[in-house]
């Protein structure tokens, strides 16, 4: 994270102090004056980064008050993969590259229209697959939207948030979406991707993911083997 610029580093640090519950709901946040002392910055850094706070609907600011802490947002479009609470507390989730990302044209991603300034940028496209324990429980394919993504290439998707990555280097939030369920059977792809048997029965859900980047929307369609694992999340 030493590589972001000095905004991003505090906006960053003080959104996992607020997720892993060091600041609560209704807290507030040390003052300006405090955190300018404690990361060693100026008012104008520290400023900055309690209005991208604001902006992601993390930290409302209060007059005469300072900054009161109102939550990270829920994992909108983040499915939670959960079984047994043994298999929750010790599983080990693990994410493999199976289509390097590339550029695309596109005029349509899994049923959704896309928007006008999307289909002329083209898109990003990858594929990934997704392990608990060693064992491959789901299978994406993700496109974005080529618009303002620089060195976006370059990074490494393996084992890594793609949401996370987007917030910390473009300031893209995802903040809602639409998502269509199907209940199907494993072709040979998917047989082959999840180590399953012909006929398989496996969940597909396409998704239109809404960001708090205008006119930019994350698009993606998962197959998920719910066998052993059930799907929980807010969306």
């Amino acid at each position: 994270m030493a590589d972001l610029p000095q905004y991003k580093q505090i906006y960053e640090a003080l959104r996992k102090q607020i997720a892993n519950g060091t600041y609560a709901p209704g807290d507030l946040l040390p003052s300006e004056h405090a955190l300018c002392n404690e990361y060693g910055v100026a008012r104008l850094t520290v400023r900055r980064a309690l209005s991208q706070l604001v902006s992601h609907g993390i930290v409302i600011r209060h007059q005469g008050k300072g900054s009161i802490v109102k939550g990270t947002p829920k994992g909108v479009g983040l499915l939670s993969l959960v079984g047994t609470t043994s298999a929750l507390e010790q599983s080990d989730l693990s994410t493999l590259i199976i289509s390097q990302p590339e550029f695309r044209d596109w005029t349509e991603a899994f049923a959704f229209p896309i928007e006008p300034n999307e289909e002329v940028a083209g898109c990003i496209y990858f594929e990934r697959l997704r392990l608990i324990d060693g064992v491959p429980v789901f299978f994406d394919i993700t496109m974005l939207p080529n618009i303002d993504l620089p060195r976006f290439m370059e990074y490494e998707l393996e084992n890594r948030s793609l949401f996370d990555l987007l917030r910390s280097r473009y300031e893209i939030v995802v903040t809602g979406g639409i998502q269509q369920l199907y209940a199907i059977r494993a072709d040979k792809r998917l047989r082959q991707y999840l180590n399953v048997r012909s006929g398989y029965p496996i969940l597909q859900l396409n998704r239109k993911i809404e960001t708090s980047r205008p006119g930019f929307h994350i698009y993606s369609q998962l197959f998920c083997d719910t066998q052993k694992y059930g799907l929980i999340g807010t969306f």
